[in-house]
């Protein structure tokens, strides 16, 4: 039997970068669904479920995750068809490349950063041989590989020394116990604001939202939790973070498996998740806590849940409160969990069905049911 399609494990800059696309949501609809597809497979979702997710067929899903493992983290930029014949030779763009992100200082240049004009005279009279390129061509060409002017970030590496041991006990305890595995986050912080985003409108006349300069109701924070074997989510909503409102998010998950034996819960090492307090409600309820690497919280399979979250009900949104904001996000929430599709459930589903024409004899692809058994 052919092992399930999945995202390869994610390197600390890869889970950091589709994290951000997924939370900010203010990426291209392209590039935000394949890092939702991404993200969620390397929480242990399967491809149905991703499929559900991003409201796609399997087999895109499949391609995406094929693709991510191929190239990393520049699968969410899709390659669209050429254009006219290129004039410049794989050597010379590679040159340009090459140039483009190479800091000027280095090459004797009197500044720090390159701008198009200042590129496309240098190229005219690099050793490498004279390079002759409009400037609108020069920003195709960069834009076609990859190259864009950008604000430069800082980044953070993963210095946990127990990483790949953190990693490995998530992935097992995911593949190996998925019905008795749950994840642990908070979501926010939430404010009261008017936020306009997008939305379906008549071309021309856009939806408006009124803006808002007094801001007087604080913020909240979701804590979330979600069953990886029963793709639901839920959690509830605190004004501050800390072990009082994360235990008390906590003792929901056992609630939902009485039978007393021990349950997986994966979230990250916030101070707040890892008290004395926490630890000793942990082992006297028979939960396990497995601990996200250290800037590593991408490797929660809870947040790729967040994105959708934020989308349809914060973006777009006019909460006159942080009642009527909690109403509007569990509202979401019941619809969620009651349209969840799992491929346990589908697989079920199924089954039951092939029973259903077994019994009654009804014909499929050509032979009988009842026949062929």
């Amino acid at each position: 039997m052919a092992e399930p399609v999945k995202v390869r494990r994610l390197t600390d800059q890869e889970g950091q970068r589709w994290q951000q696309i997924v939370r900010r949501g203010s990426t291209s609809s392209v590039r935000y669904r394949r890092a939702m597809m991404i993200l969620a497979s390397a929480g242990g979702n399967r491809v149905p479920v991703i499929a559900q997710l991003v409201q796609t067929d399997e087999d895109t899903v499949r391609e995406v995750l094929h693709r991510s493992n191929e190239i990393g983290l520049a699968c969410p930029d899709p390659q669209w068809a050429e254009g006219r014949p290129r004039l410049l030779s794989p050597d010379q763009e590679d040159l340009v490349v090459a140039t483009a992100t190479t800091r000027p200082t280095k090459l004797d240049q009197p500044f720090t950063r390159w701008s198009i004009r200042k590129l496309a005279a240098y190229l005219r009279t690099t050793t490498g041989g004279a390079i002759r390129i409009g400037r609108e061509a020069l920003r195709c060409l960069l834009a076609r590989r990859g190259i864009t002017f950008q604000r430069t970030k800082t980044w953070k590496e993963s210095t946990d020394p127990d990483r790949d041991a953190k990693l490995d006990r998530i992935e097992h305890v995911i593949e190996n116990f998925p019905d008795r595995t749950f994840a642990f986050d908070e979501f926010g912080p939430l404010g009261i604001r008017l936020t306009g985003e997008t939305c379906w409108a008549e071309q021309g006349r856009p939806d408006r939202v009124a803006a808002t300069y007094h801001r007087t109701h604080g913020v909240t924070y979701f804590h979330g939790c979600y069953s990886i074997g029963e793709d639901t989510l839920w959690g509830v909503n605190r004004q501050r973070k800390g072990t009082v409102n994360t235990l008390a998010a906590l003792k929901s998950i056992p609630a939902a498996r009485p039978d007393g034996a021990p349950i997986y819960v994966i979230l990250d090492n916030l101070s707040a998740h890892t008290g004395p307090v926490i630890r000793r409600w942990a082992k006297r309820a028979k939960v396990r806590l497995c601990f996200t690497p250290t800037n590593a919280s991408w490797a929660n399979p809870i947040e790729a849940h967040f994105g959708p979250l934020r989308q349809f009900t914060l973006a777009n949104s006019q909460h006159p409160n942080h009642t009527g904001q909690t109403r509007a996000l569990h509202a979401y929430l019941r619809w969620r969990n009651a349209n969840a599709r799992h491929p346990d459930v589908l697989a079920a589903q199924r089954k039951e069905r092939a029973r259903i024409r077994s019994e009654k004899g009804i014909r499929w692809g050509g032979r009988s049911l009842t026949a062929a058994a």
